[in-house]
């Protein structure tokens, strides 16, 4: 990120990259912002000793940048983790080879692939004046979160909140209504929310997934997750009462 001279970031503006390129480095043409061409590319190592820059993580960059700036980045990082992710084909094995700004072609049977997203939802369920939040295994914070998960082949959105709900708590619901979606760069995901009434079940955790997880009311809220999930927007909209029936 450049070091604005008010203490704000920025991305690096520029015609020419902020730091050396070599032979070996990919350079993407990412969708403009504002009007301005926007570029991609993956460096070895993080610049240091330079009072004009500053590197961070993606996320960590959410409390940095301005949104259209990070989300930008994020585009950015997808692409990136597509690239690398793509060097040879699922078919054949051969070499893949730049065809558009996001297709590869097979250098050999011609395969073309895309960019792929993980479509993933996550729900909000409503007990009286209580939520149900839980703490996965693989959250990193000591926070609670709500309950979500991938969507599978062959099932609706609504299908999998069903299923996630059951699979992770035992809960059943009703009145599944969608709430919105965000990209989820965290590598490649697209975060559909939803929120539903509760109608049955007593809380069971699938302890492989879940370390802890429960009813809670607005009185006795645990840690909550950043502003940047979709956890938190669903969390803040409940709490403001704008999660009517």
């Amino acid at each position: 990120m450049q070091k604005e001279d008010d203490g704000r970031y920025g991305i690096p503006f520029s015609e020419d990259p902020p730091v050396r390129l070599e032979e070996w480095h990919t350079i993407h043409r990412i969708t403009p912002l504002d009007g301005k061409e926007c570029r991609a590319v993956r460096i070895d190592m993080p610049v240091a000793a330079d009072a004009h820059w500053a590197t961070a993580g993606l996320r960590a960059s959410y409390h940095m940048l301005p949104r259209a700036f990070y989300l930008k980045a994020g585009k950015a990082a997808e692409i990136l983790y597509w690239d690398q992710n793509t060097k040879f084909c699922g078919v054949c094995g051969a070499p893949m080879r730049k065809h558009t700004d996001i297709s590869k072609r097979c250098t050999n049977c011609g395969k073309e692939v895309w960019p792929q997203l993980a479509t993933a939802i996550i729900v909000l369920v409503r007990r009286g004046d209580s939520i149900l939040m839980v703490h996965p295994h693989n959250l990193k914070g000591d926070y609670y979160g709500l309950v979500a998960g991938f969507v599978e082949t062959g099932e609706t959105l609504e299908e999998c909140v069903r299923r996630e709900l059951m699979e992770e708590t035992g809960v059943r619901v009703t009145n599944i209504r969608y709430f919105g979606s965000q990209p989820w760069p965290y590598p490649c995901g697209l975060m559909v929310g939803f929120h539903a009434d509760y109608v049955e079940g007593e809380v069971h955790l699938q302890r492989s997934e879940i370390a802890r997880g429960g009813w809670f009311s607005r009185d006795n809220l645990p840690a909550i997750p950043g502003k940047e999930s979709m956890a938190r927007m669903l969390i803040d909209a409940w709490l403001a009462g704008k999660l009517q029936g």
